[in-house]
């Protein structure tokens, strides 16, 4: 072996980081017996904290001279400042400690634009340093009086020539036209017969000459122009969409069929105000209500401008005395009478006569309604489905039948709160009765936001609890059939037992079925196989295979629609499955299968090939493929969770964890309602956790692990276990000098996810590996932006020795042994000589090499690696300080360890000292350089990242759940 490398691979033993225990500075007699001052100090975002914390107690006088601030204790001790000289917190310069009279006197210079707090709190004295605020703005004198801006006038919308040109243009079959203004107006658009008005509150000339000829949505255009406004009237047949919409200064009106926003509704309603039978309605952005003269019919009709968006009355509304024209902005009215008053104040508009308009009484419409379509009434029990007269359309059709029953609603609805709600359940009921779930869920909703006394009614309960059950929102229908009022109700419990099932909980659904049972035979034969369905999945997923099997019978009992029936012998086959008889439950799905929709033949193909491949008739590729291809076949309920699940342990079986992954995330948080979502999640989450947390990915290259790990970085786990698989995954980049992946990594942990003793303790770790990438700015960084004054001894030790490594490497030599100026330890002596090597003192350096040694030339024995590098630069050292006695003593007591040494003739020559040989000492001194050391102390280090446990502590303690795996903190991607 060279002298080189001997040397290399004994100054690794010098360089050892461990625990520091401090010593304070003797004190006197009645201080030692009271205890030590401890300083601690703490930078936050917005302020510093120094907290002194006495042993027994202190009493401080406070006295602040400009910007110093001095602290008098009626005690004295010695404290240990150094931190607050060698790197102060932020607003403070320096620092001092004086004694004077017994007592102890802290001088703290705070900087120019810095304040302080000074308390105690729990039994400590603190100084708090922050930044000064701004001065306060003078405030006006009390006898000054706000002035008021008047509001402004609407820019003028006419354009400086006083003429806005339409422009037309054909898109996708619809024709629209453009009336660009100078500045935002307010506009009208309604049909009245054979024609389109465009009317618009500001009187301009509206050229109308590039209007397109022989066209099918129009056939002609015309302008007129009066005091206050102008328009356009369009020759339009019936039936003929339209359109407006604003943008800015330019409105465009869109004629014919095809995709366009729709306008917002007016609603006109009776106006309940004392005084004479009125309307009103509220069209926002109302700017003028005006007198339209029509040249065609010759009378004059009452119109509403308004600004954009576009807001209208869909339908035409017939009163006695006028109708209220269809619009798609604005509103327009025809008058019966000479005397209509229209008007508004701000987005109100009022619709009345001097007299009182007629209007019909406020029950009128509810009772024709029910006269006339016989609205549906209420079933037997409050969670039944009447189906033999809820969905009756009668001769008029389903259109018919809504359309009435809708009106009747609507027409009650406009009454007030005060209004009944007979009109609005008939409709409920019909859309029940219809399977129209969301709609009728809709009608329910709003219902019950004007008339909370019906979350008290059991049918409104049943109503909206079996929509939501149709329309798949099972937590929703939870709700409602859990509500007080149909807990004794039978029917309400077969729904309840149809949502348990749903929702996988099992014995529930077992008790709820039990429960209805004498409301069973009153529902459809649909309703009654899905029950006895249901109850029949409860029974198998609880292990009573008879009980399933003799729901499975019942289901079966009423002939109902193949698919019905289809969906019942897939459960069926489920149920032989568990008894033992796999063949011909394959029978059965091979079957279904067939099916000719997939939410049936989805499943069974998938649990078909399940068979398969447990009996060996297909390899594991084969059902790879298949079930592959079935997830893309088959998504939206439980069956694409199912088939991704078993193609994610497939591929984990296989070894192939990236597709795994892959597989298992593709279905995101889709569907979180089902069982299987959880399920699925947890596999997820397992096959993450046993990668990087059980050793699984432990095969791969720290590369290939690295990137797995960044691809999938959202399944890290919240707590100890997801900051333990960042530190094996850390550990395994050290072992490779991966460091600056490695410093991500912990970074990451550092600034997001941990808090107090563990965030100092990453950010320690941090330190070390930035100082293992010669990195020391960064590694000082590190420490500083993790202080706190509640870090227990062995880290605060720990951390200074860190700190002090980075002074040096950064050449502030006289800093680093400030920092260690109490520390006795082996750990900090090896570190100090360290020091005091680079600073050159070799008659210092020798001393503390060689007491490193202690006694060791008194036992037997080679020396170890750590032993022969101290003793080689003790001697190094001694002879570039010219102490020929002190290498006399060392060549005296350790001559006979020569022989047994891993390189005799470098420690010869460094005992010996002599310049003639055949190496100098200055040939020592450039061998044991500090890249030879800084090697071996990366070395210790590695080993140290192997044996360290896992920091225990996150910022929110929380449960981690497989639903919030994927919100877990991770770190990102470098790219």
């Amino acid at each position: 072996m060279s002298l080189r490398r001997a040397l290399h691979s004994s100054v690794a033993a010098i360089c050892i980081a461990g625990v520091i225990a401090p010593t304070g500075v003797a004190a006197p007699a009645q201080v030692a017996a009271r205890g030590p001052l401890d300083v601690h100090v703490a930078q936050a975002k917005d302020f510093s904290r120094i907290e002194l914390h006495w042993a027994g107690g202190a009493r401080a006088v406070t006295r602040r001279d400009g910007q110093v601030l001095t602290l008098k204790f009626n005690r004295d001790a010695n404290p240990d400042i150094s931190r607050l000289r060698v790197d102060p917190p932020k607003w403070l310069k320096t620092a001092e400690a004086r004694h004077s009279g017994g007592g102890l006197e802290l001088v703290l210079t705070l900087t120019e634009n810095a304040e302080a707090k000074v308390g105690n709190a729990d039994g400590a004295t603190y100084i708090n340093l922050f930044e000064r605020p701004p001065p306060p703005e003078p405030e006006l004198a009390a006898t000054s009086v706000p002035i008021v801006a008047p509001e402004p006038p609407r820019p003028n919308p006419v354009p400086a020539s006083g003429v806005v040109a339409m422009d037309a243009k054909l898109v996708n079959g619809q024709v629209m036209l453009t009336f660009p203004w100078a500045n935002p107006n307010g506009a009208a658009v309604f049909r009245r017969g054979d024609a389109i008005w465009v009317v618009f509150d500001a009187p301009a000339d509206l050229d109308v000459s590039r209007a397109p000829r022989g066209l099918r949505q129009f056939s002609k255009v015309q302008s007129f122009k009066g005091s206050d406004y102008s328009a356009v009237r369009i020759a339009a047949p019936k039936g003929t969409p339209f359109f407006a919409s604003a943008q800015g200064a330019v409105w465009t009106v869109a004629i014919g069929p095809g995709a366009q926003s729709q306008s917002s509704q007016v609603r006109i309603v009776r106006d309940d105000v004392g005084g004479p039978a009125a309307l009103k309605a509220v069209v926002s952005g109302t700017t003028r209500t005006l007198k339209v003269g029509d040249p065609i019919v010759g009378d004059t009709l009452s119109v509403v401008t308004a600004l954009g968006p576009a807001k209208g009355v869909p339908s035409r509304r017939e009163y006695v005395q006028m109708a209220v024209l269809p619009s798609a902005q604005g509103m327009a009215l025809e008058s019966y009478v000479d005397d209509l008053n229209l008007s508004h104040e701000g987005d109100l508009v009022q619709i009345g006569r001097p007299t009182g308009l007629t209007l019909s009484p406020i029950s009128a419409g509810v009772e024709r309604a029910e006269a006339d379509l016989g609205a549906p009434q209420p079933a037997g029990m409050p969670a039944l489905i009447d189906y033999a007269n809820w969905p009756k359309t009668g001769k008029g059709g389903f259109l018919v039948r809504y359309n009435a029953l809708l009106n009747a609603s609507m027409d009650e609805a406009s009454k007030g709160r005060d209004a009944p709600v007979a009109a609005r359940m008939a409709l409920a009921r019909f859309l029940v009765g219809s399977e129209l779930s969301f709609e009728a869920i809709g009608v329910l909703n709003d219902t019950a936001r004007t008339h909370q006394e019906l979350l008290d009614d059991p049918e409104f309960r049943g109503l909206r609890g079996i929509a939501r059950v149709m329309a798949r929102r099972y937590k929703e229908a939870e709700a409602d059939f859990s509500a007080p009022i149909l807990a004794d109700d039978p029917s309400a419990a077969l729904w309840r037992s149809y949502v348990a099932s749903q929702l996988a909980q099992w014995p529930e659904a077992r008790s709820q079925f039990a429960a209805g049972a004498e409301a069973f035979d009153q529902f459809s034969p649909a309703w009654k196989a899905r029950f006895a369905r249901g109850d029949a999945q409860a029974a198998l997923a609880l292990g009573d295979i008879d009980g399933a099997d003799a729901r499975i019978k019942l289901a079966l009992m009423d002939k109902t629609a193949p698919l019905e029936e289809l969906a019942t012998r897939l459960v069926q086959a489920r149920v032989v499955e568990a008894q033992g008889h796999p063949e011909r439950a394959l029978r059965i799905y091979a079957a279904v299968t067939s099916a000719p929709v997939e939410s049936l033949s989805a499943p069974a193909l998938l649990r078909a090939t399940q068979i398969r491949l447990a009996s060996g008739k297909i390899t594991p590729v084969q059902a790879a493929n298949v079930f592959d291809g079935l997830r893309y076949r088959w998504r939206g309920d439980s069956t694409e969770l199912e088939t991704i699940r078993a193609l994610g342990q497939l591929y984990l079986n296989q070894g192939r964890y990236r597709e795994a992954l892959e597989a298992l995330r593709s279905a995101g948080q889709r569907l979180p309602d089902l069982p299987e979502a959880l399920q699925l999640q947890n596999d997820l989450a397992g096959a993450f956790r046993a990668l990087f947390l059980s050793g699984t990915a432990d095969g791969l290259e720290p590369i290939q692990a690295l990137a797995l790990f960044y691809d999938f970085k959202e399944l890290t786990p919240l707590g100890a276990d997801g900051d333990q698989m960042v530190r094996k995954l850390v550990r395994r980049l050290v072992d490779v000098d991966l460091l600056d992946q490695a410093a991500d990594l912990l970074k990451y942990q550092a600034d997001n996810r941990l808090d107090g003793v563990p965030r100092a303790q990453v950010a320690t770790d941090l330190a070390l590996i930035y100082l293992m990438d010669r990195k020391p700015e960064q590694a000082l960084m590190a420490i500083n932006s993790s202080r706190t004054t509640i870090l227990p001894t062995a880290l605060n030790v720990e951390r200074r020795l860190v700190e002090a490594r980075a002074l040096m490497a950064l050449g502030r030599l006289d800093a680093a042994l400030e920092v260690m100026e109490r520390d006795t330890s082996r750990e900090g002596s090896d570190l100090r000589a360290e020091v005091v090597w680079k600073k050159k003192d070799w008659a210092g350096a020798g001393v503390l090499f060689e007491k490193s040694l202690a006694d060791r030339w008194k036992y037997p024995g080679p020396l170890a690696a750590e032993e022969e590098g101290k003793l080689l630069r003790a001697g190094v050292a001694y002879s570039l300080a010219g102490d020929d006695g002190a290498l006399s003593r060392l060549r005296e007591r350790y001559q006979g360890f020569t022989d047994q040494a891993r390189n005799p003739d470098a420690l010869r020559v460094a005992l010996s000292g002599v310049q003639d040989g055949r190496l100098s000492v200055a040939d020592f001194g450039r061998i044991t350089a500090d890249n030879e050391a800084f090697a071996g102390w990366v070395a210790k280090m590695k080993v140290r990242f192997r044996d360290r446990p896992a920091p225990v502590g996150l910022r929110t303690a929380a449960t981690p759940t497989p639903a919030r795996t994927a919100q877990a903190a991770a770190p990102p991607s470098k790219g």
